[in-house]
């Protein structure tokens, strides 16, 4: 694996804006230690820790920074609030109804992470608990994990949905493989992956959100525009699950379908990136409308990171400066540096039709700090 070989200039901004950002954290953390916040109202983080909506998808991105910032600091603080997120979490497994495709997003930055740091038996049965339900969504016939739980809304049947972002999920899989010595689990992944690159993935390197089979004979049906502006168009953190989803998959299997994917996604994304460096929601969406998503920028940084470290020369350049031209993008123009506010990226969008747009969300904040740490070497590697 190549390194980033990093200029004196770029490898000095990334450790200036990793300490500046964990320097606001260490606030925040002690404000926010017993919630699992997802947006912030007024500046101060929710909690979605309640019954009702502890299963949440994004409920273990806290977890998740704060266990970043231990491996940073070794501070024990942040040890505790991760594991007081993975415990509230364990009432989540009390509720099918709660548990769905995103297993990863909440086990693998809380219990696997837990494990991999601390060796915590509790926690790696956690995660192992989170990897079997991932496993028994799969559909045989369609080769897919199925996405949500819900078996019609508005005339539509789900129980034949897959969407993109299961990629980012299969990590679960794959751990549990290796943890286990079970094929079942990495042939699970594997057959996912290859079915998103064979259904998802188009022809110029953008990708599907939502891809329907039939639920019982397997057979590709239509897809649909998803969390994005239309059918056909190009979601953008749909893009990024894809360019950071396949590249985990060629991570964890050296499967070089998987590679050239990734790249024809991340090629994709690079022809697409405004001037400004600022992501908008859809690269398609309409030009009278300048919404952004900053998850977006933080999740693709994440993932062509990664790529730049798996390739070499000017292609490798490519995708590292890329990385960097979005981070300087948020920092400049789309975060809040006031220690007072609990968020960092201020312009994240979860879909294009919401109402609202453009405001504070977790797992940009994880994905932004996972980024620095990747630039700076001092990541603990969660997926």
């Amino acid at each position: 694996m190549n390194t980033l070989h990093l200029t004196e200039e770029q490898r000095a901004w990334a450790q200036e804006t990793l300490c500046r950002t964990a320097a606001k954290l260490e606030k925040v953390s002690r404000r926010s230690a017993h919630k699992i916040p997802y947006t912030t109202v007024n500046g101060v983080h929710d909690d979605r820790s309640g019954p009702d909506q502890i299963g949440w998808w994004t409920n273990g991105f806290w977890g998740g920074m704060m266990w970043q910032l231990y491996k940073l600091t070794g501070e024990e603080s942040y040890r505790a609030i991760a594991e007081e997120n993975e415990r509230k979490l364990d009432e989540n497994f009390l509720h099918y109804d709660m548990l769905d495709h995103d297993n990863g997003f909440k086990w693998l930055p809380t219990a696997v992470a837990d494990y991999r740091l601390t060796g915590s038996r509790e926690a790696r049965n956690r995660g192992l608990l989170a990897a079997n339900h991932l496993a028994g969504r799969y559909n045989l016939a369609g080769r897919f994990i199925r996405a949500w739980n819900d078996w019609e809304d508005n005339g539509r049947d789900h129980r034949g949905w897959a969407i993109i972002d299961c990629l980012m999920n299969l990590p679960l899989l794959y751990w549990a493989a290796q943890e286990l010595g079970d094929r079942r689990f990495q042939q699970i992944a594997v057959s996912h992956a290859d079915t998103a690159r064979r259904c998802f993935l188009r022809g110029d390197g953008s990708v599907r959100h939502i891809v329907e089979f039939d639920h019982e004979s397997g057979e590709m049906m239509c897809d649909y525009g998803g969390q994005g502006c239309e059918r056909g168009s190009s979601w953008t953190r749909g893009q990024t699950w894809a360019l950071y989803g396949f590249t985990l998959s060629y991570l964890h299997t050296g499967d070089m379908d998987f590679l050239d994917a990734a790249q024809s996604v991340a090629n994709y994304f690079l022809s697409n990136i405004p001037e400004s460096g600022l992501i908008p929601v859809d690269f398609r969406q309409p030009e009278d409308v300048t919404w952004e998503d900053s998850t977006a920028a933080a999740i693709a940084s994440c993932g062509l990171i990664e790529l730049a470290k798996l390739t070499q020369g000017r292609q490798s350049a490519l995708y590292r400066d890329a990385a960097l031209k979005m981070l300087r993008a948020l920092t400049e123009h789309s975060f809040s540096w006031d220690e007072n506010e609990d968020c960092l990226l201020t312009k994240c969008t979860a879909a294009y039709h919401d109402a609202e747009h453009e405001f504070s969300i977790i797992y940009g904040d994880y994905y932004f700090l996972e980024a620095l740490m990747k630039l700076t070497g001092d990541e603990l590697f969660i997926w």
